[in-house]
């Protein structure tokens, strides 16, 4: 620790080794600290699975084009027009080659999945899925030579003028400095911080859980807001997804996420609908009902749907409540029985006659009720009824820090940071003002990594 390296890359997930590697193969000696142990290493990535891409035609693993213009409408949908647009499509153009050069470094994919994710055109996902995926970056990072540090907690920052000097870290209960030319920051969102969530969503971010891991908890990015960092993005906005209310505080992973939406309807504690549950296709609306449920009575609310649909979405971590009878169902979840039976009630009463087909928006909806189902809308009465219990479960926070086309890092005073750069959920904010459609994440790391990685080399050089 007594030599400077090239480039410093703070964090261990998807955009730190995609920045470690991409320096690496630039020519930069480069020091890779990761706060987690190496068992836990990678961040929220250990938990991902896909990663959305621009591709202009079918391949071995998509199913057909996804171009660049879809991608941009799309991001477009589901940020309601908040996102940079510059840095935006600059992402998915580059989106393009990422789907190459991650394999480049080892990464392998496995063919399109059909069912009900309806992602085999626009998503390529992970053979092995994403521990399987970090595995191989690691691999690679650690044949170039890159240096990597576990249990490396960074307690401070010493930057001057917007100029990166060295970070200060605990490892293995001795203080350390560490002294690099050039700067990555790619520590991911604030998430695990409960008091820090507590200080915009209030007492109801108690009961929030946390998808992915507990060592997000944003100190980095306190840090660089700190220390003359520009920040971009709303504190309350996040990639939030309803899971299940079983699941553990912090790591339950992609196995808690419930998918069965569509398939039935949605309640609060008293038992009332809230959301048209078939607004879109999942994969571009699965991302709101974290939010949706954060703002409904105790953040709690329970999916309900019959023993038709059962086969119809993935299934998880935890089993269906089962229930003989509506009012079995409502009492075993604690709800009002005659309730919720009037609620499934009025819904059966509504739905109009189609043509039931998940993978488009069909004609399957409901008429005389509000909120409305406008797809995908059949009957509740196919005993035993079910349920899944849902809570907020937040997997990244979009306050970060403002970057331009380098991935460099811009100061409150609108000037370039002389040497530090950001990649991943730490400055997603740029890209992500709101909303989420699947594999976005994966993408803003893997692209602004690369980017950063490079630009940090340079910079070093020069």
């Amino acid at each position: 620790m007594n030599r400077k390296f090239d480039v410093l890359v703070i964090g261990g997930g998807n955009a730190a080794l995609c920045a470690a590697i991409s320096a690496r193969r630039a020519g930069a000696s480069v020091l890779v600290l990761e706060g987690a142990p190496k068992f836990y290493r990678g961040g929220n990535t250990r938990h991902t699975r896909n990663m959305r891409c621009a591709h202009d035609a079918a391949t071995d693993i998509l199913t057909g084009p996804y171009t660049e213009e879809e991608f941009w409408e799309d991001l477009l949908r589901v940020t309601g027009g908040q996102t940079d647009e510059e840095l935006a499509r600059m992402m998915i153009h580059e989106s393009k080659d990422i789907l190459n050069w991650i394999v480049e470094q080892g990464v392998r994919w496995q063919p399109s999945l059909g069912g009900t994710l309806s992602l085999g055109r626009t998503n390529s996902f992970f053979l092995g899925g994403g521990r399987a995926m970090l595995n191989a970056l690691y691999r690679t990072a650690e044949e170039l030579g890159v240096e990597i540090l576990y249990d490396a907690e960074v307690r401070d920052l010493d930057i001057a003028d917007g100029m990166f000097l060295s970070a200060s870290l605990q490892h293995k209960g001795k203080p350390v400095t560490a002294k690099a030319s050039a700067l990555v920051a790619a520590a991911g969102g604030f998430e695990a911080n409960i008091e820090w969530l507590k200080q915009h969503w209030g007492e109801a971010a108690e009961n929030f859980l946390i998808r992915g891991t507990p060592y997000n908890r944003g100190s980095i990015l306190k840090m660089l807001l700190a220390k003359g960092v520009r920040e971009i993005g709303d504190p309350t906005q996040c990639h939030a997804v309803a899971i299940d209310a079983r699941a553990p505080k912090f790591d339950g992973g992609i196995i808690t996420r419930h998918d069965s939406v569509v398939f039935g309807i949605v309640v609060n504690k008293h038992a009332k609908r809230f959301y048209d549950e078939g607004e879109d296709i999942w994969p571009k609306r699965y991302a709101i009902w974290g939010r949706l449920v954060a703002a409904q009575p105790d953040q709690i609310a329970y999916i309900i749907f019959d023993s038709s649909v059962v086969t119809s979405f993935m299934p998880t971590l935890f089993p269906p409540i089962a229930g003989a009878t509506v009012a079995e169902l409502a009492a075993k979840l604690e709800l009002d029985p005659a309730a919720l039976e009037k609620t499934v009630t009025e819904f059966n009463a509504a739905v109009r006659p189609g043509t039931f087909d998940h993978t488009i928006l069909d004609d399957c909806r409901t008429e005389g009720i509000t909120p409305a189902k406008t797809h995908w809308a059949r009957k509740i009465e196919a005993p035993p009824y079910l349920a899944y219990p849902v809570r907020p479960g937040i997997t990244f926070t979009y306050l970060g820090t403002r970057v331009n086309r380098e991935a460099r890092m811009l100061m409150k005073d609108g000037k370039p940071s002389a040497n530090m750069f950001a990649a991943g959920e730490i400055m997603a904010g740029n890209v992500l003002g709101k909303g989420y459609a699947a594999g976005m994440g994966m993408t803003i790391g893997s692209v602004f990594g690369r980017i950063a990685g490079r630009e940090a080399a340079k910079n070093a050089r020069n």
